[in-house]
């Protein structure tokens, strides 16, 4: 069965990176929640935008706010814009969770959060994958912590296919359901990588998906996704 992956919670039906769409998607038992990582000037935010306008009533740029700043503003519904170390919390190591680097910096104080929630048992290894379009961030990632599990992102369809996911140590390839093909799953499956695509809602496209044979998806509805595949 095809993984379905809560794109930043549940949030076709609730606020994006919010508390509400997070637990919808734990109680939903989605086999991975996905959300975003940024920096601010004292903290991780689990936000999209490097700018605060479109999910908050804030304006500005995240990394020029401090958590306290972040946390005055409403991001949808009276919620607030949560913390990594709040998500980690909620999500309680019942399903992986899937951290995609955004504008993030400190990556020392990334790793070190990691490493304290692991030794805590608030989160294990085998639930915990980073993903970024920013390989390098990946690689040096892969260097501090050899255990960890790295999402290799991608919207386009490389010469040599998933050549570079392979070169990073990747565990998994995320690609763009409108950059994909056979070959490309091929290629990545040939070389050990699980094939996840984003962002799948429509019927068609995850039927689509289906038969180019990848791994799992994201997806913004992930009740309708689980039906959908059931009723396939």
């Amino acid at each position: 069965m095809m993984k379905v992956f809560a794109h930043r919670g549940a949030s076709g039906t609730y606020p994006e990176n919010t508390q509400s769409a997070i637990i919808a998607a734990v109680d939903l038992a989605v086999d991975g929640i996905e959300i975003d990582v940024q920096s601010c000037l004292d903290d991780y935010m689990i936000i999209h935008d490097t700018w605060l306008d479109r999910t908050t009533s804030g304006r500005g740029k995240v990394n020029a706010c401090s958590k306290e700043q972040i946390q005055q503003y409403d991001a949808g519904n009276g919620e607030v814009v949560p913390t990594l170390q709040q998500a980690i919390d909620w999500v309680a190591d019942k399903t992986l969770l899937n951290l995609e680097l955004k504008h993030t910096f400190s990556l020392d104080k990334f790793v070190e959060l990691i490493e304290s929630n692991v030794s805590a048992g608030k989160i294990s290894r085998d639930n915990l994958l980073v993903s970024s379009f920013d390989h390098h961030q990946l690689m040096w990632l892969k260097q501090k912590l050899p255990w960890v599990k790295i999402g290799a992102l991608t919207a386009s369809i490389p010469i040599n296919y998933s050549e570079f996911a392979q070169k990073l140590h990747a565990y998994s390839i995320h690609v763009d359901k409108n950059f994909i093909n056979h070959e490309f799953v091929a290629d990545a499956k040939q070389r050990g990588l699980q094939v996840y695509a984003y962002t799948v809602d429509k019927v068609e496209d995850i039927e689509l998906m289906l038969e180019y044979g990848v791994d799992g998806i994201f997806t913004n509805f992930p009740c309708h996704t689980q039906m959908t595949l059931q009723s396939l």
